[in-house]
């Protein structure tokens, strides 16, 4: 009798699980759900494992001005802390921060680097290949690096010299152009994508990520031609969330959800073991293979300083 009158203590999920959760509910990329729940736990550690709920404002000003003054942030790293904050506080914890009076990192003010048309062709001079036709595309067609990993063979209408960019910025679609100079190239290099997918699908392996719950609706989908990317990985990784084995692109992965491998447990919970020690064990998180490099810092570098030059005609 005793033991049935004994109350059960429950325990509810985790904070930093609730508001992981709660960026799922809203669509946030992995990299934004991943960065923002950076900032909540070096917030917590911050104020000596405090909970967030016991804290407010003036914490939210001492964080802020710590990250200004000791570790001399940029502005752009201390407005992101700053957004992740507050979407603790609002969407999580259901509180309102109020106004702010932080010291606030200043903001830098550098003229652009801006290459010439003869430097721009001293530099695909020296690329070749794949990467030649991703920085041409990246450079004709004004394309963000992510776009241009994530682009689906049906976003290519080379009838109408057109691209679809799906889900961009802002989760917003638009259209840009597809460089005339590029199409025969493009289609060169989609007849080698193709073989590929052949390939992975006489294996079982030819399936990708479909957004949201197409995958459902559509079993087959992601098998078809039309929704395989432009430039696939070259090997199959293990999806962060579901743990299905397919193909992504090589510098990220699907819909709104880019993934590098090795980076996150594919299935199970989530634990932070500096805030809340548990029992898992070190082999319990999956060592995924390595996606193919594809010189990823070599294109941000290039597009950031030929984001102001006119679309090259390939001349």
């Amino acid at each position: 009798m005793e033991q049935e009158n004994k109350i059960q203590w429950v325990r509810g999920p985790r904070l930093l699980d609730q508001m992981r959760a709660v960026l799922r509910v809203k669509h946030y990329s992995l990299r934004t759900e991943k960065s923002y729940l950076q900032w909540a736990r070096r917030f917590i550690l911050f104020h000596r494992k405090r909970h967030p709920r016991e804290m407010g404002a003036e914490e939210v000003r001492a964080f802020l001005s710590y990250l200004a003054i000791r570790q001399r942030v940029s502005a752009s790293t201390q407005n992101q802390a700053l957004n992740a904050l507050v979407f603790l506080y609002k969407h999580v914890l259901n509180q309102e921060l109020g106004s702010i009076d932080a010291v606030r990192a200043r903001r830098s003010r550098y003229l652009p680097t801006v290459l010439t048309r003869e430097e721009t062709q001293r530099v695909f001079s020296q690329l070749s290949g794949e990467s030649r036709l991703i920085c041409s595309l990246l450079y004709g067609s004004g394309l963000r690096l992510m776009e241009c990993m994530r682009l689906r063979v049906k976003d290519l209408d080379f009838a109408a010299g057109r691209i679809t960019v799906r889900d961009g910025k802002g989760f917003k679609d638009r259209i840009t152009v597809l460089p005339e100079s590029l199409a025969p190239e493009l289609k060169k290099h989609l007849i080698r994508v193709k073989a590929l997918h052949e390939d992975f699908c006489k294996r079982g392996l030819g399936g990708v990520e479909l957004p949201y719950a197409l995958e459902r609706k559509y079993p087959r989908a992601g098998q078809e031609w039309g929704w395989q990317y432009v430039f696939p990985a070259r090997n199959v990784s293990s999806d962060p969330r579901s743990g299905a084995r397919r193909l992504y692109s090589p510098a990220g992965g699907g819909h709104r959800y880019p993934h590098r491998a090795g980076t996150l447990r594919a299935q199970g919970p989530q634990h932070d073991h500096d805030l809340h020690p548990c029992d898992a064990k070190a082999g319990d998180r999956r060592q995924e293979p390595p996606g193919r490099s594809i010189g990823r810092e070599d294109w941000l570098n290039f597009t950031a300083k030929c984001r102001m030059l006119l679309p090259w005609n390939g001349t």
